[in-house]
């Protein structure tokens, strides 16, 4: 039986390939590689029947931005209403994390500092020695760890639906708050109830879809769940050991949807205060945790509008 969630994306693919971005996989080493999406450009095949993995990319002659996806969906799926308002001006870059989207690692480290590592490893491979990085959710958690280990890379940052650090005392009181036991129990429901709940928190007004989208969806978040519960349990750190709060140098903005229920706003400003004088913060109206997919055309000005003041010096 034809998978509904499955079933669409090689046309996506196609869209997506046509706004100018193509698959290419980076193998950091043996027994880890990631996907990415990357500018068409980049990629001269010298041969007609070249494979993409066959040709190694080049420099990218635009600003590079780095778009980091959350837990529930691979990059492109993710970030599917950014690359064609934003392609004609910027490189851009979108990997899948370890164990999303054929992102593979054999390696045991499941923490955010590991995915931070291969990401870095590969933009240097692909030739991006400096970009933005745009984070969502977890992607905005791994964001952070990138500009922590490599701030020389990174120009500026926008964060969405994320935080600094999970500590276990944030995670519980989080957890409670809307209702649940744990972090695997949330974002790796195994029934149509939970994924409808999930679904639910995550965006500010829930559509209806027929219960056999959701089971298809399960299916598909079924790929490598022993490794994903094992990256939840990778992401909280203890609260007895010291959380430092970054003084960065880099520009950072945090775009929020205002009904975010996962991270909400009064989180957000707290985190602005934290993060000090280069910190901006921008919301939107009628949007929650999925604002970059709720509503993307305001997401997309908004980010469009902070990029050009990072480049023009602003």
């Amino acid at each position: 039986m034809v998978n509904l969630v499955e079933s669409p994306k090689p046309m996506l693919y196609g869209l997506m390939k046509l706004a100018g971005v193509v698959p290419y996989t980076v193998e950091i080493e043996p027994g880890t590689k990631i996907n990415f999406w990357i500018p068409k450009e980049t990629l001269k095949k010298t041969k007609k029947n070249d494979k993409n993995s066959d040709v190694k990319p080049k420099k990218p002659t635009k600003p590079a931005i780095l778009f980091i996806h959350g837990f529930a969906a691979e990059g492109i799926v993710t970030w599917q209403f950014q690359v064609g308002s934003l392609a004609k001006k910027y490189s851009i870059y979108i990997p899948d994390l370890l164990f999303f989207g054929g992102s593979y690692s054999d390696k045991p480290d499941r923490s955010p500092a590991f995915q931070a590592q291969c990401l870095v490893k590969s933009l240097r491979i692909l030739g991006v020695d400096e970009f933005v990085l745009v984070g969502f959710s977890y992607g905005g958690m791994v964001a952070f760890k990138i500009v922590e280990e490599y701030p020389e890379m990174v120009r500026a940052m926008v964060v969405s639906g994320s935080i600094l650090a999970m500590t276990d005392t944030i995670s519980e009181s989080n957890l409670n708050r809307i209702g649940f036991k744990s972090s695997a129990e949330l974002l790796l429901p195994t029934s149509v109830k939970g994924l409808k709940t999930l679904f639910a928190l995550s965006v500010h007004r829930p559509m209806w879809f027929p219960n056999r989208l959701f089971k298809d969806y399960i299916k598909v978040m079924d790929t490598n769940r022993k490794e994903k519960a094992e990256l939840l349990e990778g992401l909280v750190t203890s609260s007895n050991e010291d959380v430092t709060i970054p003084r960065l140098q880099q520009k950072i903005h945090l775009l929020w949807g205002e009904s975010d229920k996962l991270f909400n706003l009064e989180m957000a400003k707290n985190m602005k205060e934290q993060l000090g004088e280069n910190a901006t913060m921008d919301s939107i109206k009628k949007a929650g945790h999925l604002a970059h997919l709720e509503r993307p055309c305001v997401y997309n000005k908004r980010l469009k509008k902070f990029l050009t003041a990072v480049y023009s010096g602003n």
